[in-house]
């Protein structure tokens, strides 16, 4: 199943709340995933932009979509980034796409191109 990043960060009532009560939400962010049939995979609190991430384990970019407009519409989240994670070997399949494939530079044309 595809994995998704997703970066979040607090509000400044969510952190107020947070230290008042010390709740641990990845309790909260994995039962929404498991319904809907996802997984979260870990959890992490982090410093600078973002407060902290969470690893997603969905079956499409729909249903993490989904998984993160439900921590959102609590307004407890000021600001989130999702970000598709390719394992080691998907991204070497990539690549190997990629190597069959061409690309024309703006202003290249078929006869100018590298081969």
């Amino acid at each position: 199943m595809p994995l998704y990043m997703v970066q979040f960060a607090y509000t400044s009532d969510a952190w107020a709340a947070l230290v008042d009560t010390q709740e641990d939400r990845s309790v909260a962010i994995a039962s929404v995933a498991a319904t809907m049939d996802s997984r979260m995979v870990c959890y992490y609190l982090t410093f600078g932009e973002y407060d902290g991430f969470t690893l997603i384990e969905a079956p499409d970019e729909v249903t993490a979509a989904a998984i993160v407009m439900v921590a959102v519409k609590t307004g407890h989240l000021k600001a989130t980034k999702t970000t598709t994670v390719l394992s080691v070997e998907d991204g070497m399949a990539a690549m190997r796409k990629a190597r069959q494939a061409s690309f024309l530079a703006p202003g290249q044309s078929e006869e100018s191109s590298p081969t």
